[in-house]
């Protein structure tokens, strides 16, 4: 077998990536928050027969969010985008997470701002799974 050589590859202005440990360019600058204890738990399901939250409760397991207040028997966030696009996907990929956890909020959407309301209306006002949803959605937020 005769061995031809190789013609030079085509460089069509592209260069290998490198890796480097340097975060992305969207992230560079922000810091990791640590991940609310809240935000690792699984909601579980609930078919009603206990009682909801005392707002005592509800107001211990509040100061582990950040901008969440409770307003009548719900748990209510308004958070703002600069723009439709960013609010869309943040309404997409918050759908996602309540599906997985079956257990969906009430959105109300605008071109550049989301509010998020969670109730647990089996049992008629706040539970451990609207706090759970809350902080993951916080987290999904500082993406």
């Amino acid at each position: 077998m005769i061995r031809t050589p190789r013609p030079p590859r085509a460089s069509h202005g592209y260069r290998k990536a490198r890796r480097t440990s340097a975060a992305p360019e969207h992230l560079q600058g922000k810091r990791e928050a640590p991940l609310n204890d809240l935000a690792t738990r699984k909601c579980k399901p609930c078919e009603g027969g206990v009682a909801p939250y005392t707002r005592a409760q509800a107001d211990e397991l509040l100061r582990s969010l950040k901008g969440w207040i409770i307003e009548g028997d719900k748990l209510v966030k308004l958070y703002p985008f600069k723009n439709y696009y960013q609010t869309m996907a943040f309404v997409n990929a918050l759908a996602w997470i309540s599906h997985r956890e079956d257990h969906h909020p009430e959105l109300y959407v605008a071109y550049n701002q989301c509010r998020v309301e969670y109730s647990t209306h089996a049992i008629g006002g706040l539970s451990e799974n609207d706090f759970i949803c809350a902080a993951k959605c916080d987290t999904l937020s500082q993406l």
